[in-house]
């Protein structure tokens, strides 16, 4: 009688049905009820615009090279720059969720790497493009806080559909900037601004979009059903942990290393084919930079349904089949997506590669979401 008394009062709370920990048990996708479902839009809304700033660059490869005389090397290496980034920042993002929580430290490196995002409209060379890259790519760190927010929020039965939505509909941001910079670019030129003064001034864009979502997630977020860190420490609710003790903890889980290795592969894919896959139909189909971006963008419009697929795919073999379920799906859409790699580089023709690179997307999509359909079961930390 008590207990049910009990969870009356905490249904109360909530505009949403919630469990014993507080966590939604319902995921209604158009609401905005707080915190649930306003940390989820404020999350992808703020992921997305990190993507949009990371990948800015890859569909004006063109015009930039010829600006900066960049060489075939040079490209490259500010792209595998721009993921290195990405995997420094990741690594301290893990930690930085658990010490401060995910608002906070989401907030903090978006704001942090919009800098080098303005910076990119005074790139004057090869080794200032690869810089910018580099700090750039530190924003793709809100993945993890991503993740770690609706981990946070959503009930197991329902975190790989809040995970997959969520990663997914920001990584929607790969597929906007292959349209909206192009776009952007062309309409610059059309008020009179040479070709390499309009990719400079492009890049305000992104970096806007990247301050103002920062910002909003600071003033309307909240790190967890009950509060925020900072409230929760004070008030003994919830203990701080030492950065060391946090860091060891995650370093000797070796599930976590199996995770980390097999999610490199499928993430790794994604970032790759961002950053080289408008310059590729270019350059080896002969294509306008309006067309290459459109053919680009369509890799990132497959997360529309990819990767929160994949996340709904790991809820229903978990609810049938237990977490062997969720591991044999993962397996196997990553088995896949290596197949179509391969396959992708062996296509002769346009109509062939276009179709191969959206299978490829959808199975590499898919299993970003499998994988954090198993790493909310890996450590309860």
């Amino acid at each position: 009688m008590s207990s049910g008394v009990t969870m009356d009062r905490e249904q109360g709370i909530f505009a949403l049905p919630v469990d014993s920990e507080h966590k939604a048990t319902a995921f209604p996708i158009f609401s905005m009820a707080k915190p649930h479902m306003r940390a989820f839009h404020l999350s992808w809304l703020q992921f997305f615009s990190c993507f949009v700033s990371s990948f800015a660059a890859a569909p004006l490869l063109p015009i930039i090279r010829d600006n900066l005389n960049l060489t075939a090397t040079s490209i490259g290496d500010a792209g595998i720059a721009a993921v290195s980034g990405a995997v420094f920042a990741r690594l301290a993002m893990g930690a930085a969720c658990d010490l401060v929580g995910p608002r906070v430290a989401s907030a903090w490196i978006t704001l942090l790497t919009a800098p080098a995002v303005y910076c990119s409209s005074i790139a004057d060379s090869a080794i200032s493009f690869l810089l910018v890259r580099f700090f750039t790519g530190f924003a793709l760190a809100n993945f993890i806080s991503t993740q770690f927010w609706m981990t946070s929020m959503f009930s197991p039965p329902i975190v790989g559909l809040a995970n997959g939505l969520a990663s997914g509909w920001g990584d929607l941001g790969g597929c906007a900037t292959q349209l909206i910079m192009p776009l952007v670019y062309d309409l610059i030129v059309r008020f009179g601004v040479t070709n390499f003064t309009a990719w400079r001034i492009a890049f305000f864009i992104p970096a806007i979009l990247q301050t103002v979502t920062a910002y909003a997630v600071m003033i309307f977020g909240q790190d967890t059903p009950d509060g925020n860190f900072r409230g929760l420490q004070k008030s003994g609710m919830k203990h701080r942990d030492k950065f060391s003790k946090v860091f060891f903890h995650g370093i000797r889980n070796y599930r976590a290393w199996l995770a980390a290795l097999c999610y490199g592969y499928s993430f790794g894919v994604v970032l790759t084919m961002n950053n080289i896959i408008s310059q590729f139909f270019y350059d080896r189909f002969d294509l306008t930079l309006y067309n290459a971006g459109i053919i680009a963008a369509s890799f990132g419009l497959t997360n529309i349904f990819a990767q929160p697929g994949g996340g709904v795919l790991s809820d229903i073999l978990g609810q049938r089949y237990g977490m062997r379920g969720r591991l044999w799906g993962w397996w196997i859409f990553q088995t896949l997506g290596g197949v179509l790699c391969i396959l992708l580089g062996r296509a002769g023709s346009l109509g062939a590669s276009v179709a191969t690179m959206l299978l490829l997307s959808i199975f590499v999509q898919a299993s970003c979401s499998l994988t954090f359909g198993v790493v909310a079961f890996v450590s309860k930390r």
